[in-house]
């Protein structure tokens, strides 16, 4: 991180900034954690970004936590979901700014995994949350499963789908 100052002006277009990456992880006594880019969320070294980004939200951006890309966040999220899930929703209700979450699912992961993780959310912090997925180009063009394992309609067309904000789709 380096500044957010070069868009924080009144009347700047942006409307949402996706902060990233979350992951989950054991520290060398076992301990579970949350971590963003391989820190604590509350290190000091991430204080001016938080400072940055609660000019930003104060100017009407919304701030959207994106959790996994690269790496095991999945995995590790669902190896021991109630403990882990403890962990994100204590960084979202401590950070009062975050508006949303992205789930950019990178790894294989079931389908009704990521259902019970988007009903979690629905059921705590409510209809206004936003919630956004990552697909990659080909996970939204094709009926295949695609980095995640799953085909992205299916995920669609259930319930918990159907309360999908938005799609940040990836095209590269």
């Amino acid at each position: 991180f380096t500044t957010l100052k070069p868009i924080l002006f009144p009347g700047c277009p942006i409307t949402h900034i996706h902060l990233s990456a979350i992951h989950f992880g054991l520290d060398s006594k076992k301990r579970k954690y949350i971590h963003l880019n391989d820190y604590s969320p509350d290190d000091s070294r991430f204080s001016k970004m938080w400072s940055e980004l609660n000019i930003a939200h104060n100017m009407g951006i919304k701030i959207v936590l994106m959790v996994g890309g690269a790496g095991s966040a999945y995995q590790q999220l669902f190896s021991n979901f109630e403990v882990y899930y403890s962990l994100l929703y204590n960084l979202i209700k401590s950070k009062k700014i975050i508006q949303g979450i992205d789930l950019d699912i990178e790894e294989e992961i079931p389908l009704d995994d990521i259902r019970l993780l988007i009903k979690r959310i629905r059921e705590d912090f409510g209809e206004n949350f936003i919630i956004s997925t990552a697909p990659i180009q080909s996970s939204l063009e094709n009926d295949t499963p695609g980095m995640g394992g799953f085909i992205y309609k299916d995920l669609f067309n259930t319930e918990e789908g159907k309360t999908i904000n938005y799609i940040n789709g990836q095209f590269y």
